[in-house]
Parts: structure tokens; C-alpha cells; sequence
């Protein structure tokens, strides 16, 4: 009954899109249709062909739709790529909406599909079995970086928003990413029919068990998959926003690392999604506007400038023009450690303090919009956190990197979680946050010191003159599951932080 009923919703909300769409896509030289796509083992996928008019062959764009969303996700997008002259098939992945089968978390029946859905547009339409791309946001992203390292006839990818290690998305530093993976696994059970993997993760996220559950995750992430990636060399463009609550940068920025192939990542204000949400529907958008810019130069061969600026292209969290690098180190001319304190402090653990790193997708839209996480450190309880504030900037800087936080920790009890936060506090003493990044230490020895190096996850950010960097440390953000249990005891002797500055 619940697919019944999604395919309800589905077909009207598909049927007022295409309502609307025939006039617009004859005046534009294309044709839209709806249609059933077998894909891995048989497995009936629903998607919306586009296909420009004309005799000639075309390049090709496989878009599989994000987590809970399906195919006409991407009809604006779609009308715009076929305008220009390429072919689309976007779907619904299998297990979601009014496609087939059970949610697989991008298993192989979902790499299978990607892979079926192009032999069928090959068998079906005119598209140029040599000029194939794939491209999407949040699951579609991952399914399309997945699909690449096993089907080498995928020649260009673009994925927003996207994932290339779940552990590291979802369970960064041992942590549990309790707004994400809530959010996933209800969004997953309203719009679609989860399958024995989900539920294994399901149930390792109730038993706090997270991070074994995500074991079988590993195969489920392009990380896994680099050298086959750097084998098959497609083109890849990554796209992410700087506060994505689901699957953070620091990930993204890893895995480009590792890709030897033609590449380039993006980074910029906004959460999940939200950097290139309104471009799916065809409103004017960077992320979208790039990458058809990339799809024309790796799979028509033009030159249009694209590659004349750096790979790495980042525009600052808090306002800016954008900056293009040649390499991810090239962004910061220098690294500053700043010592910090030399002494211990014995916090409370397991109580909340006014440090938080905010609220899935609200704060990241928030952002956009230049309104940011703030808070006033001078009311930050002292007897449950740390915080150390730097003298105010003499000149105007910029932080443009991943901060690197190392201490000593000696924990009461065996499982102990901790958040570092990094701000922007003004002369009137109201901080905005930076950046941050949780961490766990699970079955460490009562008692006993332990090292930590944390690197916060990456950011661009403009430091005005007279401003000054505020680090707090405390043991509970809303966002996570802290292990920290109330009211017991945790000793810091934070040693440094190191900035990468311009």
C-alpha cells in the first residue's frame, strides 16, 4: 500500500510537470516522455527520457535520482541539457517512489542499474555510445561515482552534493551523526520499501552499533573503488557545500586527493543539497551552469575555458568572490600554529553548553542566505568546556583550509566524545562559527592521557581586521550522539592549533 500510494503521489506531481512541459520542449527542439527502464536483474525503474530532435547521435547523461526524491528531480535540468543538445535519462532508484525492488544504499543492484539504464538508452535513442556521463546530487551523486569505476563507457561524472566514504559521512571520527542518519533512515521508510542492508544499519544505528553496521558500507563509497577509478580515467567534478550536514567536505576533499584523472572540486556556502537544488529545476545555478560547461568539454571536446581556470574552486562560507587553485595546498600561503595554553582543565562532561554546531540543512541554508550560527563565548560555561580566545587580527585574514587541533585527553570513562569549534568573534563579542568536528574515543583506559589530533573539517572563511579566533572544546552537541556520560570528568591539555592562512 505505501508504494501504491507513492506512486500516486509520483504519477501527479510527474503528470503536472509534464503538463506544462510538451509546448516548452517542442519550441525547444526536444521531446520528453515517461517510461520503464529494466534495470539490474529485470528490476522495472521508472524515468524521464529527454531526447533532442533530429537525426544525429548525441552525447548522453544518466541522472539517478537523490535518497527519498525521484526522477523529476531533475526535469529542469534535464529540459536544459536537452536544449543543448544532450540526450537524458533520469530515474528513480530502485526501491524508491514508483520504481521497483528495495532500497540497496547504493549496493550492486544499484551500480548494476546505472549500467542497464545505459544500454537501454543505447538501444533505445540515438545517444553516442562514446560520449556517456552520469550525474547527480546526494544518492545520484554516489550512485554516478560508483557507476563510473565499474562502467568504463562513463566518460564524465558530475557529483553534488555527494559521498565518497559513508563511514567518514555518517560516522565521522567514530561519531554518529544522529540528525543524518535519523533523517535518512525516516525519509527512507516514508518513501520507499527498505531493503536487508538498511535495516542492518537500521539497527546498528538503535544499538549503537553504528560503525559496525557501516562495515558493509565500504563497498558502497567510490573511495573504495580510486585505482579502478583512476583505471577507467573519467572526467570527475565534485560539488559540495561548505556545512553539508550529511556528507561533509573533508571526505570530498580526501577522495580528490587520491583521483588521478581529470578533476575538479567546488566548494561553497550551503548544506546538503542546497548549493544546487534550485539548479535541478532549471532555475540559474553555478554548480549546474559548470557542469554542463564540464560535460561540453569532456564529452564534445570543447574548449571553453573550463580547465583555463584552477581545479580547485572555492568561494568563501561568509561572502566572497570565487578563488580558483591549481592545488588543494595552493589555497593558503602559509600555516600558522598557534600554542595554545600550557595547563589542564577538568570540564563536566555530558552537559550541553551554548556551542553547537547547529541544525541539519537549516544552518547551511542560513549561510546562503549570510545568516550564520552565532553565539557570544563569554556565556559559554567554563566548568563543561574549554575555550581559548587568540588576540584580535591586526590585518584582514583568511582561514582557508582544515584547522588541526592536537591535545591531550584523559578521559573518566571508556567512551568519551568531544566537539571542537572554531569562530569568528567580533569586537562585540558575538562569534560565528567557523567550522567544527566531533570525535570519539571508544574503549580507551579510564585514567590514562590520550593523544589527539583532529582536523576540522575545511572551510574558506574571511577574517576581518580586529576580529579574533575563539576555540571551544565541550562534550555535547545536538547534531551527534555523544558517548560522554552526565557529570563525569574530562581533563584537556590542548597543545595547539594550527590555521591554514592567506
Amino acid at each position: 500500500m505505501r508504494r501504491t500510494g507513492a506512486t500516486i503521489v509520483a504519477a501527479t506531481l510527474l503528470g503536472s510537470l509534464l503538463a506544462a512541459a510538451p509546448p516548452a520542449a517542442a519550441d525547444a527542439g526536444f521531446t520528453s516522455a515517461y517510461r520503464t527502464i529494466p534495470g539490474h536483474g529485470g528490476t522495472p525503474l521508472k524515468a524521464l527520457v529527454y531526447q533532442p530532435k533530429g537525426k544525429d547521435r548525441f552525447p548522453l547523461v544518466v541522472m539517478p535520482a537523490s535518497w527519498s526524491l525521484f526522477h523529476a528531480e531533475y526535469a529542469g535540468a534535464a529540459a536544459r541539457f536537452a536544449k543543448a543538445g544532450y540526450g537524458v535519462v533520469a530515474y528513480t532508484s530502485r526501491g524508491f517512489w514508483d520504481s521497483e525492488g528495495r532500497i540497496e544504499i547504493a549496493g550492486r543492484p544499484d551500480v548494476g542499474d546505472i549500467s542497464r539504464v545505459v544500454d537501454w538508452a543505447l538501444a533505445h535513442t540515438r545517444a553516442d555510445r562514446t560520449r556517456i556521463g552520469a550525474a547527480g546530487i546526494s544518492y545520484g551523486a554516489g550512485i554516478s561515482l560508483l557507476g563510473a569505476a565499474h562502467d568504463s563507457r562513463i566518460r564524465a561524472v558530475s557529483a553534488m552534493s555527494g559521498w565518497a566514504s559513508l563511514a567518514d559521512s555518517l560516522y565521522q571520527n567514530q561519531t554518529v551523526n544522529e540528525q543524518a542518519a535519523l533523517a535518512l533512515l525516516t525519509l527512507g521508510h516514508i518513501t520507499g520499501d527498505p531493503g536487508e542492508d538498511f535495516l542492518t544499519v537500521q539497527d546498528g544505528w538503535v544499538k549503537d552499533q553504528f560503525g559496525t553496521a557501516l562495515k558493509l558500507a565500504e563497498i558502497r563509497g567510490a573511495a573504495h573503488y580510486v585505482d579502478r577509478l583512476n583505471r577507467n580515467r573519467p572526467a570527475i567534478m565534485l560539488a559540495n557545500g561548505w556545512q553539508d550536514g550529511i556528507f561533509p567536505p573533508a571526505q570530498y576533499v580526501d577522495f580528490y586527493h587520491r583521483l588521478k584523472v581529470p578533476k575538479r572540486i567546488t566548494l561553497q556556502a550551503g548544506d546538503h543539497g542546497t548549493a544546487e537544488a534550485l539548479g535541478a529545476l532549471g532555475l540559474p545555478n553555478t554548480t549546474w551552469t559548470e557542469t554542463l560547461h564540464w560535460f561540453d568539454r569532456h564529452l564534445r571536446g570543447r574548449a571553453n575555458g573550463i580547465d583555463a581556470k584552477g581545479p580547485v574552486a572555492l568561494k568563501p562560507n561568509n561572502g566572497g568572490p570565487w578563488a580558483y587553485f591549481p592545488t588543494w595546498k595552493g589555497q593558503a600561503d602559509r600555516v600558522k600554529r598557534h600554542p595554545l595554553p600550557a595547563r589542564r582543565i577538568r570540564i563536566t562532561g555530558g552537559v550541553n553548553t551554548v556551542a553547537d554546531s547547529g541544525l541539519l540543512e537549516a544552518t547551511g541554508i542560513a549561510a546562503q542566505a549570510g545568516i550564520h550560527w552565532t553565539i557570544r563565548p563569554g556565556q559559554v560555561n567554563r566548568k563543561h568546556a574549554f575555550v581559548h580566545r587568540t588576540p584580535a587580527l591586526k590585518r584582514p585574514t583568511v582561514v582557508s583550509g582544515s584547522p588541526v587541533l592536537r591535545a591531550k585527553v584523559t578521559p573518566s570513562t571508556r567512551s568519551t566524545t568531544l566537539f571542537a569549534y572554531l569562530y569568528d568573534e567580533a569586537p562585540d563579542g558575538k562569534a560565528r562559527l567557523i567550522t567544527h568536528a566531533p570525535y570519539t574515543f571508544r574503549d580507551a583506559t579510564p585514567g590514562k592521557p590520550q593523544s589527539l589530533t583532529l582536523t576540522l573539517q575545511p572551510i574558506r572563511w574571511r577574517l576581518p581586521a580586529t576580529h579574533r579566533l575563539t576555540l571551544v572544546i565541550d562534550t555535547v552537541d545536538l547534531r551527534y550522539r555523544t558517548t560522554t556520560p552526565k557529570n563525569t570528568h574530562l581533563t584537556l591539555h590542548p597543545t595547539s592549533l594550527t590555521l591554514p592562512l592567506t
